[in-house]
């Protein structure tokens, strides 16, 4: 089955963006883009890409919303396939099985007011937690491609990918296979950031001692990656601190930020972890959640 890129669209400015985010990524890996609206989604007050009025009173508006979204996305990006779908169910539930079948789900996230950072709302939660595939949360304006058609990643914007990675967890090669991939589909530098609690480390001895043997593990945990992907250009930074902290730091000048989430069974309820919910609540950047075992 040929896999999409999927994008959930409920007509904020914030689900435009990250269609326009999942639009420049379905045209990278040469797949259809599929747009989804929840059938019981409440459609916020809708501003369409033209500024006309979206529908006539009695009109189905979530159904225009999407069409013409579909309409303008493909205008500019000439050959683009588009599918798009309005599923039953909630929203949670209607995403999460959009994700199960794309190669990876895009979601609007919206910031507190005029200040940087997530607010990360339940729905976007409880698909964070279970989606079987990555998730991308766009800012509003920060996916949108401008008027040239250049995005974030875009080369010779000199914005790279960061990646957060975690050695004592068993996401290393699940998370660094997608910024990897990313890294090299859009030509961008790649920079993989560890950080460590020196006082909590098992290594624990002198301060400098568990810093080489973090630096020298990270090292060796990107050497096949760089063998694999010998194109992209990986630059390694094993800190002490905290991860979440160094990575929306690092994310600064990044145009994409991806973090891992481990597995949990959904009867738990929304678990992305403290590194991941940090970064999603005050990074700038599109931020992947790739989940893992």
């Amino acid at each position: 089955m040929c896999r999409t890129v999927a994008v959930g669209l409920d007509g904020s400015p914030e689900s435009l963006a990250a269609a326009e985010w999942a639009a420049d990524e379905a045209w990278a890996r040469a797949i259809p883009l599929r747009l989804v609206h929840a059938g019981d989604q409440p459609l916020h007050d809708y501003a369409p890409f033209a500024g006309d009025p979206v529908a006539a009173p009695g009109t189905d508006r979530a159904d225009q919303m999407v069409r013409e979204v579909a309409a303008v996305l493909a205008h500019r990006r000439p050959g683009l396939r588009l599918r798009w779908a309005r599923l039953d169910g909630s929203p949670a539930a209607a995403l999460t099985d959009a994700a199960r079948e794309a190669a990876l789900l895009v979601l609007g996230s919206r910031g507190p007011g005029r200040t940087a950072g997530y607010l990360l709302g339940s729905v976007a939660s409880a698909v964070l937690a279970r989606a079987e595939r990555p998730v991308v949360l766009v800012r509003d304006a920060t996916g949108a491609c401008s008027d040239t058609g250049e995005t974030l990643l875009s080369p010779g914007t000199h914005r790279g990918v960061v990646c957060g990675l975690d050695l004592s967890d068993s996401q290393a090669e699940t998370v660094l296979a997608f910024a990897c991939d990313m890294a090299a589909r859009h030509r961008a530098v790649l920079r993989v950031v560890h950080g460590w609690d020196p006082s909590t480390a098992p290594d624990a001895g002198s301060e400098q001692e568990p810093h080489v043997g973090r630096a020298e593990r990270l090292a060796e945990a990107l050497r096949p990656w760089r063998d694999k992907y010998p194109e992209v250009e990986v630059a390694e930074e094993a800190v002490v601190g905290t991860a979440g902290s160094h990575l929306v730091d690092a994310s600064r000048d990044a145009g994409l930020v991806v973090v891992g989430r481990r597995h949990r069974s959904a009867r738990l309820g929304p678990h992305i972890g403290p590194v991941t919910h940090h970064v999603l609540r005050q990074a700038v950047p599109p931020v992947a959640v790739v989940p893992h075992d």
